[in-house]
Protein backbone atom coordinates (compact mmCIF):
# COMPACT_ATOMS: atom_id res chain seq x y z
CA UNK A 1 0.00 0.00 0.00
CA UNK A 2 1.13 3.79 -0.71
CA UNK A 3 1.60 6.27 1.63
CA UNK A 4 -1.07 8.32 1.83
CA UNK A 5 -3.70 6.08 0.68
CA UNK A 6 -7.46 6.25 1.28
CA UNK A 7 -8.00 2.57 -0.22
CA UNK A 8 -11.16 1.23 1.63
CA UNK A 9 -12.03 4.97 3.19
CA UNK A 10 -15.23 7.50 2.52
CA UNK A 11 -15.04 10.48 2.48
CA UNK A 12 -18.01 13.21 2.30
CA UNK A 13 -16.46 16.63 0.65
CA UNK A 14 -19.05 19.65 1.11
CA UNK A 15 -18.84 21.83 -2.18
CA UNK A 16 -16.98 19.08 -3.90
CA UNK A 17 -17.80 20.04 -7.37
CA UNK A 18 -16.03 23.27 -8.03
CA UNK A 19 -12.60 25.33 -6.90
CA UNK A 20 -10.80 23.53 -4.40
CA UNK A 21 -13.66 21.18 -3.17
CA UNK A 22 -13.16 19.74 -6.85
CA UNK A 23 -9.59 18.80 -6.54
CA UNK A 24 -10.29 17.13 -3.27
CA UNK A 25 -13.05 15.48 -4.77
CA UNK A 26 -10.18 14.12 -7.31
CA UNK A 27 -7.36 13.78 -5.83
CA UNK A 28 -9.03 11.55 -2.81
CA UNK A 29 -10.94 9.34 -5.75
CA UNK A 30 -7.66 9.07 -6.89
CA UNK A 31 -6.31 7.59 -3.61
CA UNK A 32 -8.90 5.14 -3.12
CA UNK A 33 -11.50 6.72 -1.01
CA UNK A 34 -15.47 6.25 -1.90
CA UNK A 35 -15.80 10.33 -2.34
CA UNK A 36 -19.45 11.59 -1.33
CA UNK A 37 -19.94 14.79 -2.80
CA UNK A 38 -22.31 17.54 -0.86
CA UNK A 39 -22.97 20.04 -3.65
CA UNK A 40 -25.43 22.80 -3.74
CA UNK A 41 -25.49 23.01 -7.70
CA UNK A 42 -26.66 19.76 -9.50
CA UNK A 43 -25.72 20.44 -13.01
CA UNK A 44 -21.63 20.61 -11.07
CA UNK A 45 -22.10 17.85 -8.80
CA UNK A 46 -23.06 15.49 -11.50
CA UNK A 47 -20.43 16.64 -13.72
CA UNK A 48 -17.86 15.97 -10.98
CA UNK A 49 -19.46 12.79 -10.53
CA UNK A 50 -19.23 11.45 -13.98
CA UNK A 51 -15.49 12.76 -14.39
CA UNK A 52 -14.20 10.57 -11.41
CA UNK A 53 -16.44 7.37 -12.45
CA UNK A 54 -14.91 8.11 -16.04
CA UNK A 55 -11.21 7.66 -14.52
CA UNK A 56 -12.42 4.82 -12.21
CA UNK A 57 -13.25 6.20 -9.21
CA UNK A 58 -15.52 5.54 -6.58
CA UNK A 59 -18.25 8.00 -6.18
CA UNK A 60 -21.90 9.25 -5.38
CA UNK A 61 -23.16 13.22 -5.90
CA UNK A 62 -25.80 14.74 -3.43
CA UNK A 63 -27.75 17.84 -4.03
CA UNK A 64 -27.90 19.20 -0.76
CA UNK A 65 -27.96 22.57 1.23
CA UNK A 66 -25.07 22.81 3.80
CA UNK A 67 -27.07 25.60 5.63
CA UNK A 68 -30.61 23.41 5.80
CA UNK A 69 -30.10 21.27 8.72
CA UNK A 70 -32.79 19.06 8.07
CA UNK A 71 -31.16 18.48 4.75
CA UNK A 72 -27.45 17.97 5.68
CA UNK A 73 -29.00 15.43 8.68
CA UNK A 74 -31.09 13.41 6.03
CA UNK A 75 -28.12 13.15 3.52
CA UNK A 76 -26.10 11.82 5.77
CA UNK A 77 -28.05 9.84 7.76
CA UNK A 78 -28.87 8.16 4.22
CA UNK A 79 -25.04 7.84 3.43
CA UNK A 80 -24.52 6.18 6.60
CA UNK A 81 -26.44 3.49 6.17
CA UNK A 82 -24.42 1.88 3.38
CA UNK A 83 -21.10 3.64 4.18
CA UNK A 84 -18.77 4.42 7.04
CA UNK A 85 -17.93 7.95 7.31
CA UNK A 86 -14.38 8.17 8.01
CA UNK A 87 -13.37 11.69 6.65
CA UNK A 88 -15.74 14.88 6.75
CA UNK A 89 -13.92 18.11 4.80
CA UNK A 90 -16.22 20.84 5.63
CA UNK A 91 -15.42 22.60 2.00
CA UNK A 92 -18.42 24.49 1.11
CA UNK A 93 -18.75 28.31 1.48
CA UNK A 94 -18.74 31.58 -0.05
CA UNK A 95 -17.23 35.22 0.26
CA UNK A 96 -18.22 38.94 0.64
CA UNK A 97 -16.18 41.91 0.28
CA UNK A 98 -16.90 44.57 2.98
CA UNK A 99 -15.75 46.50 5.49
CA UNK A 100 -18.29 46.59 8.78
CA UNK A 101 -20.24 49.75 7.30
CA UNK A 102 -20.88 48.49 4.03
CA UNK A 103 -21.69 45.13 5.47
CA UNK A 104 -25.63 44.56 5.63
CA UNK A 105 -27.68 42.32 7.97
CA UNK A 106 -28.41 39.65 5.19
CA UNK A 107 -25.05 39.70 3.74
CA UNK A 108 -23.78 38.85 7.27
CA UNK A 109 -27.01 36.46 7.56
CA UNK A 110 -25.61 34.78 4.34
CA UNK A 111 -22.51 34.27 4.89
CA UNK A 112 -23.21 32.68 8.42
CA UNK A 113 -25.53 30.19 7.71
CA UNK A 114 -22.77 28.88 4.79
CA UNK A 115 -19.69 29.29 6.38
CA UNK A 116 -20.55 28.69 10.07
CA UNK A 117 -23.79 26.95 10.40
CA UNK A 118 -22.71 24.88 7.58
CA UNK A 119 -19.91 23.06 9.45
CA UNK A 120 -21.70 22.63 12.25
CA UNK A 121 -24.50 20.94 10.12
CA UNK A 122 -22.30 18.76 8.80
CA UNK A 123 -19.87 17.96 12.22
CA UNK A 124 -23.27 17.54 14.56
CA UNK A 125 -24.46 14.68 11.83
CA UNK A 126 -21.09 13.07 11.57
CA UNK A 127 -19.40 13.34 15.16
CA UNK A 128 -22.27 10.68 16.63
CA UNK A 129 -21.83 8.61 13.60
CA UNK A 130 -17.57 8.75 14.00
CA UNK A 131 -18.02 7.71 17.57
CA UNK A 132 -20.04 4.78 17.14
CA UNK A 133 -17.39 3.59 14.61
CA UNK A 134 -14.40 4.59 16.52
CA UNK A 135 -13.00 7.30 14.79
CA UNK A 136 -12.42 9.36 11.64
CA UNK A 137 -10.97 12.58 10.16
CA UNK A 138 -12.60 15.78 10.05
CA UNK A 139 -11.40 19.20 8.02
CA UNK A 140 -12.18 22.66 8.25
CA UNK A 141 -11.51 24.74 5.55
CA UNK A 142 -10.55 28.10 7.28
CA UNK A 143 -8.59 31.11 5.96
CA UNK A 144 -5.40 33.12 6.84
CA UNK A 145 -8.47 35.79 7.86
CA UNK A 146 -8.49 33.56 10.24
CA UNK A 147 -5.47 34.61 11.73
CA UNK A 148 -4.43 37.94 10.50
CA UNK A 149 -6.55 41.14 9.32
CA UNK A 150 -7.46 41.44 5.61
CA UNK A 151 -9.27 44.61 4.39
CA UNK A 152 -12.63 44.61 3.72
CA UNK A 153 -13.39 41.14 4.82
CA UNK A 154 -15.57 41.67 7.82
CA UNK A 155 -18.04 39.31 7.44
CA UNK A 156 -15.99 36.47 5.78
CA UNK A 157 -13.16 36.79 8.52
CA UNK A 158 -16.14 36.20 11.31
CA UNK A 159 -17.06 33.07 9.64
CA UNK A 160 -13.68 31.54 8.84
CA UNK A 161 -12.44 32.87 12.64
CA UNK A 162 -15.56 30.69 13.54
CA UNK A 163 -14.44 28.36 11.71
CA UNK A 164 -10.64 27.78 13.27
CA UNK A 165 -12.42 27.99 16.63
CA UNK A 166 -14.55 25.00 16.26
CA UNK A 167 -12.03 23.18 15.26
CA UNK A 168 -10.17 23.66 18.33
CA UNK A 169 -13.41 22.75 19.82
CA UNK A 170 -14.17 19.88 17.79
CA UNK A 171 -10.31 18.38 18.36
CA UNK A 172 -10.66 18.81 22.26
CA UNK A 173 -14.01 17.27 23.04
CA UNK A 174 -13.61 14.12 21.07
CA UNK A 175 -9.75 13.55 21.05
CA UNK A 176 -11.14 10.46 23.40
CA UNK A 177 -12.83 9.08 20.68
CA UNK A 178 -10.47 8.94 17.93
CA UNK A 179 -12.03 11.80 16.34
CA UNK A 180 -9.13 14.04 14.78
CA UNK A 181 -10.03 17.57 13.84
CA UNK A 182 -7.76 19.75 12.24
CA UNK A 183 -8.46 22.79 9.63
CA UNK A 184 -6.46 24.37 6.60
CA UNK A 185 -6.05 28.18 5.98
CA UNK A 186 -5.36 28.78 2.73
CA UNK A 187 -4.33 32.37 0.94
CA UNK A 188 -5.39 33.19 -1.88
CA UNK A 189 -5.23 30.30 -4.93
CA UNK A 190 -6.41 29.97 -8.56
CA UNK A 191 -9.97 29.16 -9.05
CA UNK A 192 -12.43 30.16 -11.68
CA UNK A 193 -14.29 32.31 -8.00
CA UNK A 194 -11.14 34.37 -8.96
CA UNK A 195 -11.10 34.63 -12.84
CA UNK A 196 -14.84 35.63 -12.21
CA UNK A 197 -13.65 38.65 -9.63
CA UNK A 198 -11.29 39.93 -11.43
CA UNK A 199 -13.37 40.04 -14.75
CA UNK A 200 -16.91 41.32 -12.96
CA UNK A 201 -14.67 44.00 -11.29
CA UNK A 202 -11.46 44.97 -13.18
CA UNK A 203 -13.00 44.74 -16.88
CA UNK A 204 -10.29 45.39 -19.28
CA UNK A 205 -7.53 45.03 -16.91
CA UNK A 206 -7.38 41.39 -15.91
CA UNK A 207 -4.26 40.41 -16.45
CA UNK A 208 -2.80 43.70 -14.32
CA UNK A 209 -4.86 42.66 -11.72
CA UNK A 210 -4.16 39.11 -11.32
CA UNK A 211 -0.49 39.93 -11.59
CA UNK A 212 -1.24 42.29 -8.37
CA UNK A 213 -3.23 39.71 -6.61
CA UNK A 214 -0.24 36.95 -6.87
CA UNK A 215 1.98 39.40 -5.50
CA UNK A 216 0.00 39.25 -1.99
CA UNK A 217 1.75 35.96 -1.63
CA UNK A 218 5.47 36.74 -0.63
CA UNK A 219 6.12 33.52 -2.66
CA UNK A 220 5.05 35.86 -5.73
CA UNK A 221 2.12 33.59 -7.01
CA UNK A 222 -1.76 32.27 -6.11
CA UNK A 223 -1.93 28.74 -4.29
CA UNK A 224 -2.92 26.05 -6.78
CA UNK A 225 -6.59 23.92 -5.91
CA UNK A 226 -4.45 20.88 -6.52
CA UNK A 227 -1.85 22.21 -3.34
CA UNK A 228 -4.56 22.67 -0.80
CA UNK A 229 -5.77 19.09 -1.85
CA UNK A 230 -2.69 17.56 -1.30
CA UNK A 231 -2.19 18.73 2.07
CA UNK A 232 -5.87 17.58 3.16
CA UNK A 233 -5.23 14.46 1.84
CA UNK A 234 -1.80 13.98 3.65
CA UNK A 235 -3.96 15.21 7.16
CA UNK A 236 -6.69 12.68 6.12
CA UNK A 237 -4.53 9.85 5.96
CA UNK A 238 -3.36 7.49 8.58
CA UNK A 239 0.32 8.70 8.33
CA UNK A 240 -1.07 12.27 9.80
CA UNK A 241 -2.85 10.21 12.66
CA UNK A 242 -0.67 12.23 15.65
CA UNK A 243 -1.90 15.62 14.47
CA UNK A 244 -5.10 17.03 15.54
CA UNK A 245 -6.48 20.73 16.70
CA UNK A 246 -3.71 22.29 14.54
CA UNK A 247 -4.86 25.04 12.07
CA UNK A 248 -2.58 24.77 8.84
CA UNK A 249 -1.80 27.74 6.88
CA UNK A 250 -0.84 27.10 2.96
CA UNK A 251 -0.12 30.64 2.17
CA UNK A 252 2.76 31.18 -0.16
CA UNK A 253 4.33 33.12 3.26
CA UNK A 254 1.85 35.71 4.10
CA UNK A 255 0.87 34.90 7.56
CA UNK A 256 4.54 35.02 8.97
CA UNK A 257 6.70 36.55 5.73
CA UNK A 258 4.58 39.72 5.02
CA UNK A 259 5.23 43.51 7.03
Amino acid sequence: MSKFSLEGKSAIITGGASGIGEAMSITFAQQGAHVHILEFNAESGERMANNIIEEGGKVNFYQCDVSNHQQVMDTITSISKNHNIDILINNAGIAHVGNIENTKEEDLDRIYNVNVKGVYNCAHAVVPIMKQQGGGVIINMASIASSVGISDRFAYSMSKGAALTMTYSIAKDYVNDGIRCNCISPARVHTPFVDGFIKKNYPGKEDEMFANLSKTQPIGRMGKPEEIANLALYLCSDEASFITGTDFPIDGGFIKLNG
